[in-house]
Formats: structure tokens, C-alpha cells, sequence
């Protein structure tokens, strides 16, 4: 394309039109320069916000912190549920497990080592979790899955404003603590004493036990406190339950319980107790019941508290939630093995079996 300058244009002008002619050439050939340059501007200043926005997120990263390993972050419906909301781990989200293994002293050092990595958000899948990780940091989010009341171990201020940095999901375990022997009661109706095994350090347990002894009074139950803080210590708390004539056996939530529910339901077998737990597990692992929240319900809203979070919402703008769902789930083998025939109040309320 041949470009006319200002000057070849005037050359070609007389000398008696050159003066204003060429004056207003020049002007009109030098406004369509400071456009030509404006465009150039606006097209630069575009192609660089067109990239800006295409530079992919950063993925969060957050922090695993539990008492025992396994089951919770590691479940399938866990991941299900995040991936639902989008999130992969690996791709555009990574975890920092770390595990106390079953030790309750660990957990402080383990919460402190999460807060200095930084994380996004810490879960604290436990409320003895959730009070280390409180502890550790009063800026990072924290969301947690509680047994037992969040309000009165004073992880939150209350369920609907939580206040600080901390929401979560709570089993509401305690309220049902009193259930459970109810049900045992209801399955052996001429049952008078039912141990109970529990853990004085593990803040869900110890409040499950406590919430158990008005509802037991009012059942006519006498309880056997087994208190069991290690695994080492269940075959010694069985026989004191036997000679103590427990005829029938609640497992509280504490975490050395979750973590040894087969043993735990074999021993129960074993001395011929009648035993519910608040595991499904228990039951697959040959316990006789076990009742408690839909558990599936637990991990959806936990990874559902998560997204909110990580998308810009404060913990204490959200309530922590409870179950709507509780199952009942009942091992027939283990009644067999047991000579227990289950009443038809009990088994009409039976969410699923083990035959």
C-alpha cells in the first residue's frame, strides 16, 4: 500500500493554495496517527487482560487433621462429593494428610505443622481435631466433622453463628448417646446393666458417657464404665465388664474405638454381649448394631462446607450443620450366634442387614 506523506501532497499544491491547504492535510494526517497509535494501545492493553484471565487458578490446598488414620478423608463418597462440586485432588485441589495415629498428644504439633504450611483450610475430622487445630491457628478456616457438641466443648460460640474461624458438620453424637442403650433395652427387654466403652481424653466419648446416665436411669439400666484409651487395654476392660455382669455393650465415637471396631466386635462376641456402635462398620465387622447418621449425608455437607470456604465465605457466616438422616443397621448372623430374636419393633426400624 503506498503511503501519501504530508509533505508529497503539499508538493503537489500551488503556491498560492500551499499556506492552508497543507496546513489542514498535515492536521488530518497526524490525527489519523495518534489514532493509528491509540488503537495499537487498546489492542496491546486487551491481548494482555485476555491473558491474564486465562492464567489458570491457583489450586487450593488444604489440611487433613484426624486422630487416627483412614476413613473419613480417605473415603469414596468423600471424593465423590468433591468431585461433584468440582474439585480433583491432585489436579485442582491437593490434601496434607497428617495422622496422630491414635495418639490424642500428637495431635497439637501436627495442627501447628498444617498452620505453617500455610494450607487454605485445615478439616479437623474429629472435635479432639477441631480444639488442636483451634488452637493452632485463629486466621486459617477450619472445618470440622464433631461427635459430640460443638458449643458445649467451646469449639463455637453457638450452632447458628459459630463465630471465629471454625464451622463444620456435627453427628450429634452425644444427644445419641441415651439412644443407643434404649435400643439395646428394646433387643433385650429383661436387660439391667450395659457397659459402656469409652475414653476420658477423647472429648466426643467423654460427653457421650455423660449424656447416657440420665437416659440410662430412666430405662432402669445400671452402666459399667469401661474406660479404654488404647488398644492394649479392650481384652483386661472386657472382663471387668463380665465381672461386673454387663449383659450388654454401647461403644461410644472415641477414636481408639472406631479404629479397632473388628476386635471390638469380636470380643463382644466372644463374652456374648449384645453390642451397638455408632459405626456401620461395627456391624460389617460382625457387631450386632449399630445406630447413627446417615453417613454419606455427613461427608456431602462436610465437602459442601468446604466449597463455601474455599469460594470466599467466613466460617462463622456458617451454620454448623446437623444430620437429617440416622440409620440403623443390624448384623442377623451375629443374633443367631447370639440366640437373640429380635423383636418386631426393632427390626421394622432396620435400615439394612447383614445376613
Amino acid at each position: 500500500m503506498k503511503i501519501i506523506t504530508s509533505k508529497r501532497v503539499c508538493e503537489s499544491c500551488s503556491d498560492n493554495r500551499q499556506s492552508k491547504t497543507c496546513t489542514e492535510l498535515r492536521r488530518s494526517i497526524q490525527n489519523l496517527k495518534w489514532l493509528g497509535l491509540v488503537a495499537l494501545g487498546v489492542a496491546f492493553a486487551m491481548g494482555g487482560a485476555v491473558a491474564e484471565a486465562q492464567q489458570p487458578a491457583k489450586a487450593p490446598k488444604i489440611g487433613s487433621l484426624q486422630l487416627d488414620s483412614g476413613r473419613f478423608i480417605e473415603s469414596k463418597i468423600f471424593h465423590q462429593a468433591l468431585r461433584a462440586l468440582g474439585y480433583v485432588e491432585g489436579k485442582n485441589i491437593f490434601i496434607e494428610r497428617r495422622s496422630a495415629e491414635g495418639k490424642l498428644d500428637r495431635l497439637p504439633a501436627l495442627a501447628d505443622e498444617l498452620a505453617g504450611l500455610k494450607v487454605d483450610l485445615i478439616v479437623a475430622l474429629s472435635t479432639t481435631a477441631a480444639l488442636a487445630a483451634k488452637n493452632a491457628t485463629k486466621t486459617i478456616p477450619i472445618v470440622f466433622s464433631s461427635g459430640g457438641d460443638p458449643v458445649a466443648v467451646g469449639l463455637v460460640d453457638s450452632l447458628a453463628r459459630p463465630g471465629g474461624n471454625l464451622t463444620g458438620f456435627s453427628n450429634i453424637s452425644s444427644e445419641l448417646a441415651g439412644k443407643r442403650p434404649e435400643l439395646l433395652k428394646e433387643t433385650v427387654p429383661k436387660l439391667s446393666r450395659v457397659a459402656v466403652l469409652w475414653n476420658l481424653r477423647d472429648a466426643s466419648s467423654a460427653q457421650e458417657w455423660k449424656e447416657s446416665l440420665h437416659p440410662a436411669r430412666e430405662l432402669g439400666l445400671q452402666l459399667h464404665s469401661m474406660e479404654v484409651s488404647s488398644a492394649d487395654q479392650l481384652e483386661s476392660a472386657f472382663k471387668e465388664a463380665i465381672k461386673a455382669r454387663s449383659a450388654a455393650l454401647a461403644v461410644t465415637s472415641a477414636s481408639v474405638n472406631n479404629s479397632n471396631h473388628k476386635r471390638i466386635a469380636d470380643l463382644a462376641v466372644k463374652h456374648r454381649l449384645p453390642a451397638i456402635s455408632p459405626w456401620k462398620e461395627f456391624v460389617a465387622s460382625g457387631g450386632l448394631m449399630s445406630y447413627g447418621p446417615d453417613e454419606a449425608e455427613g461427608y456431602r455437607r462436610l465437602a459442601y462446607l468446604i466449597d463455601r470456604v474455599l469460594k470466599g465465605a467466613k466460617p462463622e457466616d456458617l451454620p454448623v450443620e446437623r444430620p437429617m438422616g440416622f440409620e440403623l443397621h443390624m448384623n442377623l448372623k451375629t443374633a443367631d450366634a447370639l440366640k437373640l430374636t429380635i423383636p418386631p419393633i426393632v427390626f421394622m426400624r432396620v435400615t439394612d442387614v447383614v445376613k
